[in-house]
C-alpha cells in the first residue's frame, strides 16, 4: 500500500491543506504505535510451564474401614551365618599336569595319540625317529669294547704281579684302567636305556609312553614335525592332566574377602548340571587384586565325579566365619515382583509404604530371612500380595 501523498491530489484552500497535513500526522502515528505494540509483545518472556504432580507409586491408601483387614506382624530375629556367592570356571589341577617330553631329538613319524584322549599309564604315544640313538649306540660299543681290553690288561697284570714281573704300581694303575672303562661303558648304557633303546635290539626309532593316565589337555606335535628338548619347536610334544581332581576358580570381591579362610567349605552348583551339587574346598586366596575389578583369584578345590570338564562354568556359595543378625517374617508378608522382593509398612493412618528388601533363605514354619530392609522388630503387614491386590482396584 502506497502511504506517501501529494498535496497537489488535494484541494487547493487552506482548510483542505490544514485537514489533509492533519490526516497525513495521525496515520504515521497510528502506524508507529502498531510497530511498538509488535515488538513488545514478540519480545516477551514465554509463559510459565505447567507442574504435574506425580502420586508415590509405593505409596498404597485403602478405605478407613478396611484397615483391619490387614494386621501387621512385628519382624523376628535370628543369628544366622550370611553366605557369598562367586561365579567361576573348572580348571585342571596344575599340580596333576604332567608333560610328555621325547628326550630323544629327532622326527615324528607316527603319532597314536590326539587331543582330548583318555590314556593309560604306559600306553603309547608317539614314535621319533633319532640321531641321537645312534650316537649313543656307537658310544656304548666304544665303551664295550673299551672296557673289555681294560679288562683284559687287569687280569693279565694281575697274573705278572704273582709272578714278580711287574711292581704294585703297575698292577695299580691296570686296576685302574679297568674302572676308568667300566664307568665308561656304565653310562653308556645308561644313556641307551634314558633314550628308550634296548643295548640288545638297538633302532633309530624311540617309543614315547604316557608317564600317568590322564587326558591329554595339550598337544604341540603333529606327524613329521621336530621333537626333543634340542630342537625347535616345542620341546613338550603332550600334556596330560589327571582330572581326578580339579579346580574351581572363582573370582571374589575385595570386600568379601575377610569373609573367607583357607579350608573352608564351599558349595558348588554346575551351570550344566544344576541337580548335582559338589561340595569343596578353599586351597588358595590369591594375593593379588584384579586392578580394574578389584577381585582376587579364590581357588576351590574339587574331586571330580566323572561329569566335570574343563571350562564349566560353576556358582561356588560360601558361608561365611561371622555369625550376623537378621530379621525374619512370615513368608506372606514378602512380595516377590519384578525379580525384587518387597514388604509393606504401616505409613500412618490408612496408609502403607512398599519398601524394597532384600531375602535370604525359607526357615521353618513357612518363614522368610530378610538380610537387609528392615530390622528385628519392625511391624510389616502380614499378607503383602492380598494389600498389593487391593491397592491396584
Amino acid at each position: 500500500m502506497n502511504l506517501s501523498f501529494s498535496l497537489k491530489q488535494w484541494p487547493k484552500t487552506s482548510l483542505a491543506r490544514a485537514l489533509a497535513a492533519a490526516f497525513c500526522l495521525l496515520l504515521l502515528a497510528g502506524l508507529a504505535l502498531t510497530g511498538c505494540k509488535s515488538k513488545t509483545e514478540g519480545d516477551g518472556a514465554p509463559p510459565p510451564a505447567k507442574v504435574i504432580q506425580v502420586n508415590d507409586m509405593n505409596l498404597i491408601s485403602i478405605d478407613p474401614g478396611d484397615v483391619a483387614k490387614f494386621p501387621l506382624v512385628s519382624a523376628g530375629q535370628i543369628d544366622s551365618a550370611s553366605e557369598l556367592s562367586a561365579t567361576g570356571a573348572v580348571l585342571p589341577d596344575v599340580s596333576r599336569e604332567i608333560p610328555v617330553i621325547s628326550l630323544a631329538n629327532g622326527r615324528v613319524v607316527d603319532i597314536k595319540a590326539r587331543l582330548d584322549d583318555n590314556v593309560k599309564k604306559g600306553q603309547l604315544l608317539l614314535k621319533v625317529q633319532s640321531p641321537d640313538i645312534t650316537n649313543a649306540f656307537d658310544s656304548y660299543l666304544k665303551a664295550a669294547s673299551g672296557e673289555h681290553l681294560a679288562n683284559k690288561a687287569f687280569i693279565r697284570a694281575t697274573d705278572l704281579f704273582h709272578h714278580g714281573a711287574i711292581s704294585q704300581a703297575q698292577l695299580e694303575q691296570a686296576e685302574e684302567t679297568e674302572k676308568d672303562a667300566q664307568a665308561d661303558l656304565t653310562a653308556a648304557e645308561e644313556q641307551l636305556r634314558t633314550l628308550g633303546v634296548n643295548k640288545a635290539h638297538p633302532t633309530s626309532i624311540v617309543n614315547v609312553y604316557a608317564p600317568v593316565s590322564g587326558v591329554i589337555v595339550a598337544q604341540n606335535v603333529t606327524n613329521a614335525a621336530a621333537a626333543g628338548v634340542s630342537l625347535s619347536g616345542s620341546a613338550t610334544a603332550f600334556t596330560i592332566a589327571d582330572l581326578s581332581h580339579v579346580w574351581i576358580v572363582c573370582d571374589v570381591y575385595e570386600n568379601d574377602i575377610p569373609k573367607l579362610q583357607l579350608g573352608q567349605e564351599a558349595r558348588i552348583k554346575l551351570n550344566a548340571w544344576p541337580d548335582r551339587p559338589l561340595t569343596g574346598r578353599i586351597g588358595d586366596i590369591g594375593p593379588i587384586l584384579d586392578p580394574s575389578l578389584r577381585t582376587a583369584k579364590v581357588r576351590i578345590e574339587v574331586a571330580n565325579p566323572g561329569f566335570l570338564r574343563l571350562g564349566m562354568f560353576a556358582t561356588a556359595t560360601f558361608t561365611s566365619r561371622v555369625k550376623e543378625t537378621h530379621a525374619v517374617v512370615p513368608a506372606d508378608a514378602v512380595l516377590h515382583l519384578h525379580d525384587r522382593d518387597w514388604v509393606y509398612l504401616p505409613a500412618g493412618g490408612n496408609q502403607f509404604r512398599r519398601t524394597e528388601v532384600q531375602a535370604g533363605k525359607m526357615l521353618d514354619g513357612n518363614r522368610q530371612e530378610i538380610l537387609s530392609g528392615i530390622a528385628p522388630g519392625q511391624r510389616v503387614v502380614g499378607n503383602a500380595l492380598l494389600l498389593e491386590t487391593a491397592g491396584n482396584q
